[in-house]
């Protein structure tokens, strides 16, 4: 990634930092090290040191810093601030890199602990490494491979596996108080796990109308059909936000 792709998508971020615009115009050097050293010590994130970290991992797709996955998860973020909701335990579904998580401690949003879900195994290490700092405080977050379809949104007892010594954590309990997806275009049946998350329950969607990308197996045209597939009992944001490529749709609410 480019230098100044960086400093774009850190823009996003931070829009207001006079420290990133000068920083645009003094960049000459080729060293991105150096750049994130000197935002590191300007603004305190665990973005900026994962970024590092996973600079050269092969797997690590960087489309998880898009200018749209920001402006998504910046949105996201805004919008729960209004509404000034204690978050509690959360299960963050199909959560990918889990820089939502990241995002989400270093706000003034209320949150107990996060545990993110995922299938695909090679999401796991680079969570906990956007997520460090709260790894390592006991466990406030922690990525789990799972299929959603596969979880009790009630009381969930779920194991990590350990790379250092193979070995299996002891069963840990967890009952969510949210449960946020904002992945719901890549749902295959998406009504079945809708089913699943009890009522009483805060629910954070979100949603494209994307259709052209294979893997959206269900996108919607449009924010009412959003509403048909996620019914609430009480309604506390819906929206939708205009990208680059497509329209994103967001609902939070109690089921």
């Amino acid at each position: 990634m480019e230098t100044h792709e960086i400093l774009d998508r850190l823009e996003l971020l931070y829009p207001k930092s006079s420290f990133l615009s000068d920083l645009r115009k003094a960049v000459v050097s080729e060293d991105q090290y150096a750049l994130f050293r000197i935002i590191q010590g300007k603004k305190d994130t665990a973005i900026i040191e994962a970024l590092r970290k996973l600079k050269n991992n092969d797997v690590f797709d960087k489309d998880c810093i898009s200018r749209g996955q920001i402006q998504s998860k910046l949105w996201l973020i805004k919008e729960l601030q209004k509404i000034d909701y204690d978050l509690g335990v959360v299960f963050l579904c199909a959560g990918w890199y889990c820089t939502l998580a990241t995002m989400l401690f270093e706000s003034k949003i209320k949150v107990d602990k996060i545990r993110s879900f995922d299938i695909d195994e090679s999401c796991i290490n680079i969570a906990e490494t956007f997520n460090k700092p709260w790894v390592i405080d006991n466990w406030k977050f922690k990525a789990i491979k799972q299929d959603i379809m596969d979880i009790n949104y009630d009381t969930h007892v779920w194991q990590s596996w350990s790379n250092k010594n193979n070995t299996m954590s002891k069963p840990i309990t967890d009952s969510p108080d949210t449960i946020i997806n904002t992945s719901c275009e890549h749902i295959h049946n998406f009504d079945k796990w809708y089913e699943k998350i009890p009522n009483g329950k805060l629910v954070i969607l979100q949603i494209n109308d994307f259709f052209e990308l294979e893997e959206h197996v269900n996108c919607v045209k449009d924010l009412k059909e959003f509403e048909n597939i996620s019914p609430f009992s009480t309604l506390l944001y819906e929206g939708e936000l205009q990208l680059e490529k497509y329209k994103r749709f967001m609902r939070i609410g109690v089921k």
